[in-house]
Order: structure tokens, then sequence, then C-alpha cells
């Protein structure tokens, strides 16, 4: 997946940051500053270096690491860790149980993290006053003003390939499936990558939400799409295993 606007607009910014175990690109005004800068570029991208110290489930100083292992209660963590716990609780509800802070059994809440991240990120760039930029974590992207932002989603079926152009103002856009790192989600109840689809791609205004909302959505399989038709504010288009596609019903403003 690809953020990029809809013209060659001058004076801006096009930044690569390798961090959370990904690549975090900006699109930014050139008003936004250097990257290991004091500016709001700078600050977007300190942010990011330090969510990974404090939420890598690898590292074993991080507080993820060290709460998840009993080592420290969470009034030790960071006051971040309790938010996050909050939002992924809540998250998990809403999806009856399908989006979940223990994967595999191990404590790991980077499936709401890295959206969350790349939002705040692109909150930092706001409040230092830029009005139109992008942040793409991974192929997850939070689009700021109102610029019309084109995102390409990659087809998982044919590597090299986009399945589609997904285009709007201020929207953030997430996809989770087999594209990038294979068969990696499964379904909670299970243990077992989920049947019948190849990726599945959310459309919200939040990345952070946007982002949890597609890993459970995925995980639901072909429970998926009426799930989603019930969420306000977010549309979906999928993938099949053998290569057809559905979207709900409010998706085709979207296509770009």
């Amino acid at each position: 997946m690809t953020g990029a606007g809809t013209d060659a607009r001058p004076a801006r910014r096009r930044h690569a940051e390798h961090v959370m175990g990904t690549v975090v690109s900006f699109d930014v005004p050139a008003s936004a500053g250097e990257p290991h800068g004091d500016a709001p570029l700078g600050r977007a991208v300190r942010w990011l270096h330090w969510v990974d110290a404090t939420f890598s489930p690898y590292r074993d100083d991080s507080d993820v690491t060290r709460f998840g292992r009993g080592a420290v209660p969470l009034a030790e963590c960071a006051p971040e860790l309790a938010e996050v716990l909050e939002a992924c609780a809540a998250i998990s509800a809403r999806s009856g149980g399908y989006f979940t802070t223990t994967p595999g059994g191990r404590f790991d809440p980077s499936g709401y993290v890295k959206g969350w991240a790349v939002e705040r990120a692109a909150a930092i760039l706001t409040a230092g006053g830029s009005a139109e930029h992008s942040d793409n974590g991974g192929g997850d992207v939070q689009c700021a003003g109102d610029r019309l932002w084109r995102i390409g989603i990659a087809d998982p079926l044919r590597p090299g390939r986009l399945a589609l152009v997904v285009a709007g103002r201020n929207l953030a856009v997430a996809t989770s499936g087999v594209a990038e790192r294979g068969a990696h989600i499964v379904d909670p109840y299970t243990g077992q990558p989920p049947a019948g689809l190849a990726s599945l791609t959310l459309v919200g205004a939040r990345l952070a939400e946007t982002d949890a909302y597609a890993t459970a959505a995925f995980a639901m399989g072909s429970a998926a799409r009426d799930w989603v038709e019930g969420l306000d504010g977010y549309e979906a288009f999928a993938i099949t295993a053998a290569g057809g596609t559905w979207q709900t019903s409010g998706f085709d403003r979207y296509l770009g």
C-alpha cells in the first residue's frame, strides 16, 4: 500500500524512517522540517522511536515485555500502556473477541499499537502546523488535509500488482492479509489462520481503530462483511482466497 497525492505540489518533503520493525513513510510540507531536528517531522519521528522502545514485544527492556512476563505492574509502566490496554479491551469487546492482545498466547498489543502510533505521529504534524500530510506505517496510512490522497492496495494473489486504488480526504486506510507477511493472523478461537480471505482493506477516520478492526475482521473470515456493515463510519473491500472480491455497501465512494 502506498500513499501519494494527486498532483506534484512544490515544497514537500518525503522521508522513510525504519522503526517498529517496519518503514514509516512521511509525505509532509517542507515546513515540517528535518526528520532529526526539533520541527514537527523530527518530533513525530522521535515519538515513533519512543513507541518502539516502550511497546516492542521483541525488546527485553520494553514496558510491554516486562509487563507481559509479570516483572513490573502496570502502574510502573509508561501511562500510555494503560491507555492502549483500555482501547484494546474495547475493540476486543466490539469484535466479539476476534481482536486480542494475546495472539498465540503471548502478550502483544502490536495489533493496535502500530496504527495508534502512526495516527499520533500524524497528530503531532497537525499540531505543528502541517495542513496536509500522510504517514504510511508498513502499508497502513493516515492522511490529513483536504488534498485528495490516492492509496494503492497491493494484490495479495499477484505480487507486485495493485488490486485497487482508494481515494479520499482526511482518512485512514489499513489492510490485513497475506500479501506482506504471509498467514500471520489467526482466528483466536481456533488458533488457525482464518479461511476464505486473502486480504481485507478497511477505510475509516482514525488509523488506530481502523487498523485494529481490519485485523479483527480478517480473523473472522466469512463473517467479516456483516460485521463491518454494522460498524459506524467504516467500509471494507476484501479479496477472497479464490480471487473473488466483495465490498461493503458504502465502499464505492472511496474507489479512486
